[in-house]
């Protein structure tokens, strides 16, 4: 007997919300027949092994490898009987009416060859994806570029998502969402189904464009609805989602509308402007507490200009505006080089150790530009009176936080399932229940548990800085010893940007320590940054490499011109550290993640034979160039280098 409909389910890392999703559809009312397809994508969570005894009558296809949504749903459309197929993602929950509704839907809209379905969010709020425009280069720039957030009524910058058209109501569109599609099987089967190009994101708006192409409608109803919780398998993955959706866009783009060129520079140009306006609220924090020091700065200079010569503007006027450019430059510069802003939270003691620098530097000035040695007096002025509003500025933004905090809860994610962060679980949950909210935990090894010391258990370390980020967690506490600090350190650099704070805790005493020297210093004691990840090393370091490549690429161009059997391994090995991607001094290759892995010219390793080092001497020496670094140091490596292989002692 053919069944109503096939619903096809294409899982990856979810368990629990499969499970959930199941016995949704064993619920639904036996108005129809449907047979279900579940296709595995190479869990690691024994999906299949847990769940096939419970639902022996699931048809469970495994696979040995991830092939992405496309193909994992090709796989399992070779199995489907039903008259419709329905492709359905495991983070669903389908309503009681759903199948039936969709299935009378379907018949008595011969003309239609795909239809969805409301879409819900957990909260009961509607998902916007769930009915979409095609992305045409207007629409997809209005997307992108943020237009659509701003006008979401207007019909001419809203068509991506139709947030201009009514939730409740049906209507023909272009795309629906991948996560709720049905459609007869036969007209799937006869399109090849999904384009296997797409390894994840744009397959569900190819497969609606060509079923339009073939002369069928694709609509929305507002008949039934699912809840869809979003983004589970891609945050349990270490899939990059924002990338892969950017490059499905320009497989989209290219596939269907490769004359126009008009459509793909709009769409770089949208992918552009979101990215940009994400890196600035990503860092609006620091940029708030810039700006408002810039204006503080400018503040003290002229009234410390007012007071040396009776008047805000009292200096020459070809001083002006040069000058009010030129010392709060010098002066952020300077709080940026005792890592304000960009690598601890701005405080009122390292702003004066800032301050001071900045005076040196503008009184340095000064013996080299003599027309504008106006007053020294007037720089000391400007220092004090900065440091004064600096003060105050930190003190009111400190304030803030304690008043914003004091009535809102910590979202504190818990890594390790270990005794000790079931302790530290525990204690929060009695000592801070009105103040902690234990988001979940982040396992550091693969898991088959959906919960752990009655937490979800949210993904792995793998991609924690993306849970970080969809779950908004004010504190990570890494409960787990087997996470070494240079492992918590490149999670740290990972979650730039966010609101986090870091702590290595065994115990719940260590977490409050850490808290009350992080209020008052700044600072994470339990989790030190290595020399290469603070801003103003990476920017020295940099600046370093440069210079050096610089002067060494004009003379390989010269060996090249000449025949020189090396030079193009020389130009090569000069060129990438122009670039980048390698240093002048760096480590010497071995398989050990560390928060920086630059491979160099030169390393500490090749000072000696290396014929005489192992591997594991090879790594040491490697942590302690990584810990221990300074620019000194490098300029040590490369002399004692230089010296060493003009003796002949070191290979080139």
């Amino acid at each position: 007997m053919t069944p109503d409909v096939s619903i096809l389910i294409v899982n990856y890392n979810v368990k629990d919300y499969l499970l959930q999703c199941l016995r949704s559809i064993e619920a639904s009312s036996p108005g129809v027949s449907y047979e279900v397809v579940v296709v595995d994508n190479a869990s690691v969570d024994q999906s299949i092994s847990e769940l096939k005894p419970d639902f022996p009558t699931v048809n469970w296809i495994q696979l040995e490898e991830n092939v992405g949504f496309g193909r994992g749903n090709n796989r399992g459309l070779e199995e489907c009987r039903g008259r419709y197929v329905l492709f359905l993602n495991p983070d669903t929950i389908i309503a009681q009416d759903t199948l039936e509704a969709m299935v009378r839907f379907m018949d008595e809209h011969a003309d239609v060859g795909m239809a969805g379905c409301k879409v819900l969010n957990p909260d009961g709020t509607f998902q916007l994806a769930c009915r979409r425009g095609l992305p045409t280069p207007w629409a997809s720039f209005c997307k992108l570029s943020g237009l659509q957030s701003l006008f979401p009524k207007s019909k001419l910058f809203a068509r991506y998502n139709l947030t201009y058209l009514p939730i409740d109501a049906t209507y023909e569109v272009d795309v629906l969402i991948g996560a709720f599609m049905i459609a007869p099987t036969s007209l799937m089967k006869e399109l090849g189904g999904f384009d296997p190009d797409f390894f994840m994101y744009g397959e569900d708006v190819d497969l609606c464009y060509r079923v339009k192409k073939a002369g069928k409608k694709v609509m929305y109803t507002h008949q039934t609805s699912i809840i869809h919780f979003k983004g589970e398998s891609t945050r349990r993955s270490s899939i990059n989602e924002v990338k892969v959706f950017y490059d499905a866009m320009e497989i989209f783009a290219r596939k269907h509308f490769s004359r126009s060129r008009l459509f793909l520079a709009m769409m770089k140009a949208g992918i552009v402007g979101r990215a940009m306006v994400e890196r600035v609220l990503r860092h609006a924090g620091s940029i708030v507490m810039i700006a408002a020091d810039i204006l503080s700065i400018l503040i003290a200079l002229l009234c410390a200009t007012a007071v040396r010569f009776d008047g805000p503007f009292g200096f020459p006027p070809y001083a002006y505006p040069l000058v009010l450019f030129v010392v709060p430059f010098v002066i952020v510069m300077s709080l940026i080089s005792v890592g304000e802003y960009v690598e601890y939270r701005p405080t009122i003691r390292r702003s004066i150790v800032g301050l001071l620098v900045g005076f040196f530097f503008l009184s340095a000035l000064t013996y080299f530009f003599k027309d504008f040695a106006f007053s020294r007096g007037v720089v000391l002025m400007t220092i004090g009176f900065s440091a004064v509003l600096m003060s105050i500025t930190r003190g009111l933004a400190s304030a803030y936080r304690g008043l914003r905090g004091r009535d809102r809860s910590r979202n504190i994610i818990v890594v390790g399932r270990t005794s000790q962060a079931e302790s530290i679980i525990r204690s929060l949950r009695q000592a801070e229940h009105r103040k902690a909210h234990v988001l979940g935990v982040v396992s550091v090894d693969p898991y088959s548990d959906s919960t752990f010391a009655q937490a979800p258990i949210l993904g792995t370390m793998a991609v924690l800085d993306r849970i970080v980020r969809d779950v908004h967690a004010d504190e990570v506490i890494l409960a787990d010893a087997s996470v070494s600090r240079a492992e918590a350190m490149t999670v740290m650099q990972r979650c730039a940007g966010t609101v986090s704070r870091f702590h290595i805790a065994t115990e719940y005493s260590d977490i409050v320590t850490a808290r009350i020297i992080n209020d008052v210093a700044g600072v994470e004691p339990t989790v030190a940054l290595a020399p290469l990840q603070t801003f103003r090393n990476r920017v020295i370091k940099r600046l370093f490499d440069i210079v050096c490549s610089l002067v060494v690429l004009p003379f390989s161009v010269l060996r090249l011109s000449l025949g020189s059997t090396k030079a193009r391994q020389a130009f090569t090995r000069w060129l990438s550290v122009l670039r980048g991607d390698s240093s002048v001094v760096g480590l010497y290759p071995d398989d050990k993640q560390r928060p920086w892995n630059k491979v160099g010219i030169l390393s500490l390793v090749q000072l000696s034979d290396l014929a005489q080092l192992d591997t594991h001497a090879i790594e040491q020496l490697n942590d302690y160039y990584v810990d221990y670094f300074t620019i000194a140091l490098d300029v040590d490596i490369l002399f004692k280098h230089l010296i060493g292989q003009q003796r002949g002692k070191y290979g080139s």
